[in-house]
């Protein structure tokens, strides 16, 4: 077995060089013929430097360096794309996902998956920040169609032929876990050991515009939403409208004027909330017409593969 390793690099300095120094222990025990890729998504310390260093060390790690930060789906994507072999193995630089792990992943491809990812026993961060990461992951996963797979992460193991399902992908709003369930629906989990890392570079709001970016960019469930809350909204007016009708006639007098600034708001709040929505996919129509680049390179160092 052949494989490539595809590590996204932020705020790596003081990570990556022990994770490759791992994965050179590791690496010759699950594979013939091996590559490591380092794409440094415009990390504000040395971790360029610290690529070029390593890539002079071992012959086997290729370093490439992007014009600016593109985001870890992005950068991941770059490197998928250059990847040499057979089997891509994606995980994160800050030493959470174990080396040691990778056959177990490898292991569970060999079973006639297409993709596996390595979910951990229990998530490693706080409750409020795990049930975030939780729904989205629920999100993600009945998007692509794979509701059983709810436990996705950046520790995954594909066969890298699955690229040619978005080989003309050019959108600037990526995600890779999307683009890989075009390809197939061979996707399944094994759970594990995943290590306590350093401060995730996600927070709140972050989580919340790759939510957004999932459900607009991948999806049209957003639009029938829309729709159904039009449905809903009408439907309710009718009804108001008969209740007015019914007061007039029984009452011979119509409700005040907070009856009627409770309605408005109600329909105002169902309109905004629709256009919201339809704004959304024009802002992500709009990226795609301008034919901005998902990342673009800068420069690519080493390449001399195992």
């Amino acid at each position: 077995m052949n494989c490539s390793v595809v590590i996204p690099v932020y705020r790596g300095e003081s990570t990556i060089v022990p994770l490759v120094e791992s994965l050179a222990a590791e690496l010759p025990k699950i594979a013939q013929s091996y590559e490591v890729i380092l794409v440094n998504d415009s990390s504000p310390d040395s971790s360029w430097q610290k690529i070029e260093e390593l890539s002079r060390r071992f012959p086997w790690v290729v370093g490439v360096n992007l014009m600016r930060n593109y985001g870890q789906h992005n950068a991941t994507l770059c490197g998928v794309r250059a990847a040499h072999y057979e089997i891509t193995i994606t995980m994160d630089d800050d030493l959470q996902h174990p080396p040691a792990e990778i056959c177990r992943l490898l292991e569970k491809l060999d079973e006639g998956y297409d993709v596996v990812y390595g979910v951990p026993r229990q998530l490693p961060q706080g409750f409020w920040r795990n049930q975030i990461t939780k729904y989205t992951k629920i999100v993600l996963a009945n998007t692509m169609g794979v509701p059983s797979v709810r436990n996705m992460s950046a520790f995954r193991a594909f066969r890298t032929n699955l690229r040619g399902a978005f080989a003309e992908f050019r959108s600037p709003n990526t995600i890779l876990d999307v683009l890989l369930s075009w390809g197939t629906s061979r996707i399944t989990a094994v759970v594990v050991d995943i290590q306590p890392a350093r401060g995730s570079n996600y927070n709140f709001f972050t989580l919340v515009k790759a939510t957004l970016l999932v459900l607009t960019g991948y999806s049209t469930g957003p639009l029938r939403l829309a729709s159904l809350v039009g449905l809903f909204m009408t439907l309710f007016g009718l009804a108001i409208f008969v209740y007015v009708l019914v007061t007039y006639f029984i009452a011979g007098s119509l409700p005040g004027f907070p009856f009627l600034a409770s309605i408005i708001a109600i329909f105002s709040g169902a309109q905004l909330f629709t256009l919201g929505i339809i704004g959304e996919y024009l802002a992500h129509m709009f990226d795609r017409s301008m034919g901005r680049p998902a990342y673009v390179v800068q420069e690519t160092i080493g390449g001399t593969n195992s």
